[in-house]
C-alpha cells in the first residue's frame, strides 16, 4: 500500500504568524530561516519580478529535495521589508517617498527541518540553466521578537489608514519601531480582486 506523506502547511500550522486581525496586536515571533533577495525600486519592476523568480526557483527545489527525504511542504506566501534611505529614523516618509527611491527584501519562510545544505543543493541545481541569476538569494535567520500587526483589507496603495491604527497601538502600548515595515501577501494579486486583497502588516518593536 502506497503510503501518502502529509506536507507541512505553515500556515495552518503556525496560526501565530499567519493569523492578524482588523485590530492591532502584539506579537512574540521566533527566529525563523528564510530565502530572501534585496533590491531597490519600485514593486513590479523587472528586478522585482525578477527576485520572486529566483526565490520561487529555489523554494521548490528545496521543496522537492525534501519531498525525497519524506518531509513535504506547501511553498509558504511570500512576504517582504520595504524601507527607504536614512535609517529607523526616516520610515515615517516611506508613505510619500516615492516608489523609485524604494529599498525591498523579499523573503519566504522555510520550514525548520530545511537546512543550509538544502539551500546550498537547489541553488547549484537552479544555476546550471541560469548561472548569474542566483548568487544575490541568500539563506538567513531573521529574528523580529517583538512586533505589531494589523490586518489590511484592499490595495497596497491604501494602506496608510490601516498603519496609523497600527502606530496609535505601537504608541500607547509605550512601545517605539525598531524594525522595517514588514508585508505577508496573503492573497494572490494575480487572482485576487484589488479590494479583497488580505495582507499582513507588521512592524518589529521594543
Amino acid at each position: 500500500m502506497e503510503v501518502v506523506i502529509e506536507k507541512l502547511d505553515l500556515q495552518k500550522a503556525d496560526k501565530n504568524y499567519y493569523k492578524a486581525s482588523k485590530a492591532p496586536q502584539i506579537r512574540d515571533l521566533d527566529p525563523y530561516y528564510y530565502l530572501s533577495r534585496e533590491g531597490s525600486g519600485k514593486p513590479g519592476s523587472d528586478d522585482f519580478n525578477k527576485a520572486i523568480e529566483q526565490l520561487y526557483a529555489v523554494a521548490y527545489k528545496i521543496k522537492f529535495l525534501c519531498k525525497a527525504q519524506d518531509m513535504d511542504f506547501v511553498v509558504p506566501k511570500m512576504e517582504a521589508f520595504w524601507w527607504i534611505a536614512g535609517g529607523l529614523e526616516k520610515q515615517y516618509l516611506f508613505p510619500e517617498t516615492p516608489q523609485e527611491e524604494w529599498f525591498w527584501k523579499i523573503v519566504i519562510r522555510m520550514p525548520d527541518f530545511v537546512e543550509a545544505d538544502h539551500f546550498y543543493r537547489a541553488v547549484q541545481t537552479v544555476k546550471i540553466k541560469s548561472p548569474d541569476l542566483y548568487d544575490e538569494v541568500k539563506y538567513e535567520l531573521i529574528n523580529e521578537g517583538k512586533c505589531a500587526q494589523i490586518l489590511h483589507l484592499g490595495s497596497y496603495a491604501e494602506e496608510e489608514l490601516t498603519i496609523m491604527k497600527m502606530m496609535k497601538c505601537i504608541e500607547e502600548n509605550g512601545l517605539k519601531v525598531n524594525n522595517y515595515h514588514h508585508e505577508i501577501y496573503l492573497s494572490d494579486p494575480r487572482k485576487t480582486p484589488e479590494q479583497k486583497l488580505r495582507t499582513i502588516l507588521r512592524y518589529g518593536v521594543e
